[in-house]
C-alpha cells in the first residue's frame, strides 16, 4: 500500500509539471491556460490528500503495536 501511495504521488507531481508546461503566464485565466491551472490545483489537492492518508496509516500502525 505504501508503494502504491508513493506511485500516485509521483503521477500527481508529473501532472503538475505537465500542466505547468501548458500554462500561458501572460494570460493564465483564458483558454487552455485556465484548464491547466485547474489541473495544477487539482493535482496539488491530490498530493495533499495522499500525504495525509499516508500519515494516518503510519499513525494507525504505531497505535496497533
Amino acid at each position: 500500500m505504501k508503494y502504491f501511495i508513493y506511485t500516485l504521488i509521483a503521477i500527481a507531481m508529473g501532472l503538475i509539471i505537465f500542466n505547468i508546461t501548458l500554462l500561458d503566464f501572460s494570460n493564465p485565466f483564458q483558454g487552455n491556460s485556465l484548464i491547466a491551472l485547474i489541473g495544477i490545483i487539482a493535482s496539488l489537492c491530490a498530493v495533499c490528500i495522499l500525504i495525509i492518508f499516508r500519515m494516518a496509516k503510519s499513525i494507525e500502525e504505531k497505535t496497533r503495536s
